[in-house]
């Protein structure tokens, strides 16, 4: 299949504010209208889906008014004692790790907060159900999934969210599930069946995996760039640095499927014909030499224009933006005053990508909390 895959970031910024831009593949892609995508193409849950995601004008506002309210600023600063909480509990339990012992960050500190913190907003208490959904959305990212694989994913996370939904509709409970429920019982015009799983699907799913990935490079960036982390210790630069410089240099998502050209566009010297696939390259972007200079390769938190596309731009924009950023300014400074010779366990050089061209972050961060030096081989 093929697509524009938009690097610049002055050209995507334009191209996401654009309203001839749409993310219906229902109504402008040429290869969904000729029947070409099907449950076995590796990328179907990310275009085949009915929700905000891949809504487009009147749908999109309908859909993500239903949501929007559980993100208010109030309701997300509401949530700060309880990551408090969540991340102090997590760097106990990293502490009574045996001294010496490698510790993986990622799999340990980065995932547990914001899949934690998701699951409790929509009320998914039972831990099997947690794991199940874990589970799915590390295959939903896994862009080297095989045809076979990529539609048993899709299957898989419309039954548990069914079963999600079937659960809450006997006990419901203060949670964004029940609130959606209500929400499709009190009026069916507002939100269909399939619209209600389909949102539970991107909210949970989006709602932790960019997170994940935020901690898990900003703790590796902290950790390779040593200069840069005593900045912050000595107040030359602050968390929030840290986090938003992290954003441009290592957007969670590198690479976002999909838009589609509702008429022929020109733009940036090229021309998207009606109907064709535009692929965000948002980790591209935030390294745009045209836009941050001959040094946007470089992880600096001094520098001063740090704006990114991490979270997106325009009506599409990251309803979880700021939870996002809460989360990791909690967790992030906790985790390196509780242990203030953080080392990695192996050579930067040795660590792996995750298997996705979609999600940007390391399959493992292995690290030492007590500084031992790491081996050479």
């Amino acid at each position: 299949m093929v697509a524009w895959a938009v690097t610049d970031q002055a050209l995507l910024k334009e191209l996401l504010t654009d309203p001839r831009v749409s993310k219906d593949p229902r109504q402008h892609w040429t290869a969904w209208a000729n029947g070409e995508i099907t449950p076995e193409w590796p990328l179907f849950t990310w275009v085949a889906v009915t929700n905000m995601f891949t809504a487009y004008g009147g749908d999109h506002r309908r859909l993500r008014k239903l949501v929007s309210t559980a993100f208010t600023a109030r309701r997300t600063e509401a949530l700060r004692p309880r990551i408090e909480v969540m991340a102090a509990d997590l760097l106990d339990g990293l502490a009574a790790s045996p001294r010496g012992e490698a510790v993986d960050l990622r799999e340990e500190y980065c995932y547990p907060i914001p899949i934690q913190v998701i699951c409790e907003l929509f009320g998914v208490s039972n831990e099997d159900t947690r794991k199940e959904l874990r589970r799915l959305v590390d295959s939903i990212f896994n862009t080297a999934a095989t045809p076979e694989e990529a539609a048993a994913t899709f299957q898989g996370m419309h039954t548990v969210l069914s079963d999600l939904v079937a659960l809450k509709r006997k006990t419901p409970g203060d949670d964004i599930t029940s609130g959606l429920i209500a929400a499709r019982e009190e009026d069916g015009s507002r939100l269909t069946e399939g619209e209600l799983v389909d949102t539970l699907l991107l909210m949970i799913s989006a709602g932790h995996e960019t997170t994940v990935n935020l901690l898990d490079n900003a703790i590796h960036a902290m950790l390779t760039h040593p200069d840069q982390l005593e900045l912050v210790r000595v107040g030359r630069a602050s968390w929030n640095d840290v986090i938003e410089e992290t954003l441009r240099a290592e957007a969670p998502v590198a690479s976002l499927p999909l838009r589609y050209a509702v008429d022929d566009i020109e733009s940036g010297g090229v021309t998207f014909k009606k109907g064709d696939a535009i692929l965000a390259a948002y980790a591209a972007a935030g390294r745009s030499p045209a836009f941050h200079g001959a040094d946007a390769d470089r992880f600096d938190v001094t520098r001063v224009n740090k704006e990114h596309l991490a979270f997106g731009h325009g009506v599409h924009f990251c309803l979880g933006a700021p939870l996002a950023r809460l989360e990791a300014a909690i967790a992030l400074p906790a985790l390196f005053r509780r242990f203030p010779d953080l080392a990695l366990a192996v050579p930067a050089d040795e660590l792996l990508p995750v298997e996705s061209f979609i999600s940007n972050g390391h399959r493992s961060l292995p690290v030492h909390l007590d500084g031992a030096t790491r081996e050479a081989g």
